[in-house]
């Protein structure tokens, strides 16, 4: 198993001796394997997180020894897990979420508990005190270390039973005479309305048959929109991240619309050829720019496409995503564009 190599994770491994002989959860942005060979050294621990490829891969790493380290993938930890003296949070990059994870995971933990949260400088890690405003009365910084560091705080009392709902955001939108509500977590991509690069591809949608995807699906509204203009459609709608997921089946269910919505770490979980993939998909991993994933799934993507499929990709105009689709397709097309972005269909 890997150690620690995110300068984050290695903040932490020199800071090990702090969660020995814990019962720790341990949730957030994971950029590495190390939460898990932390996990392993504490009495009992559990690892939570709302990313399926992380998810995935410490599944892959993790060999149970006696049961003491628990996996859990999921918009929300259940309310039945354990409880805990010691939370420790790798802050994500939205703010919203950092907070949505707060309000999740403190419940699981009784007064006086350890509450850890560490993070890139750049992050938002600065503004711990305010984050933990509500929890507790004071915060110190244990460490620092390659612009990263680690904030402690004494949880000051029980926190209130989670409530989902008052997480969910709601707006709407047009799309061709569609009303369609949206319904988002925080942290989702388009939570906060509808993002420019989707509604082009939406208004410039060519005529589409079969089984479709809606891949990096977000708060569900090109899978949405796609049900609600072609109920003969056969959609589905996945992404690697279970704030996203549990969005889109909400976004579904607020315009009584149905879909197939279920985790896929790119194509991994997609059995069988699909007709049409379709995506605005992101290019961001916490602090970094990200192509990798991307110019994967386009590599991958005609091996799924069944004959005569396509794939439908907006993206922003500044990324060169044209000579990996070259590579892959034998045709394409750009059938919108503007200064900010750009919309290929590839087959």
């Amino acid at each position: 198993m890997s150690t620690a190599q995110s300068p984050v994770s290695q903040l932490l491994e020199r800071n090990a001796a702090l969660f020995a002989d814990k019962h720790l959860l341990i949730a957030g942005y994971m950029e590495d394997n190390y939460p898990l060979v932390l996990a392993t050294a504490a009495a009992s621990a559990t690892l939570f997180t709302t990313d399926y490829s992380r998810w995935r891969q410490l599944t892959a790493l993790h060999t149970p020894q006696g049961g003491a380290v628990q996996l859990y993938f999921g918009h929300q930890l259940p309310a039945a897990a354990p409880a805990f003296d010691t939370l420790l949070i790798l802050l994500p990059k939205a703010k919203a979420e950092a907070h949505y994870l707060l309000a999740n995971l403190l419940p699981h933990l009784r007064s006086g508990s350890d509450i850890f949260l560490v993070g890139d400088n750049r992050g938002g890690i600065n503004g711990a005190d305010k984050l933990l405003a509500q929890y507790a009365s004071h915060c110190q910084k244990l460490d620092s270390a390659r612009r990263c560091s680690l904030i402690h705080a004494a949880l000051d009392q029980p926190v209130n039973p989670f409530q989902l709902e008052s997480w969910l955001q709601h707006y709407s939108v047009s799309v061709r005479g569609h009303d369609l509500r949206v319904v988002a977590l925080p942290g989702v991509f388009s939570a906060d309305g509808l993002d420019e690069g989707t509604r082009m591809l939406l208004e410039h949608l060519p005529p589409l048959r079969g089984r479709v995807l809606d891949m990096g699906c977000g708060a569900g509204v090109i899978g949405s929109a796609l049900c609600a203009l072609h109920p003969e459609l056969e959609v589905e709608m996945c992404d690697i991240n279970a704030l996203a997921l549990e969005s889109a089946r909400r976004t579904l269910a607020a315009n009584q619309l149905s879909a197939k919505v279920y985790p896929s770490d790119m194509l991994s979980d997609i059995q069988g050829k699909v007709q049409h993939i379709v995506t605005n998909p992101p290019f961001h991993a916490g602090l970094k720019t990200l192509y990798g994933p991307t110019e994967q799934l386009i590599a991958q993507t005609p091996q799924k496409l069944a004959p005569r499929g396509s794939l439908l990709l907006v993206a922003n105009a500044f990324l060169k995503y044209q000579p990996f689709l070259q590579k892959a397709f034998r045709q394409q097309q750009i059938l919108a564009e503007d200064k900010k972005f750009r919309l290929y269909h590839s087959f």
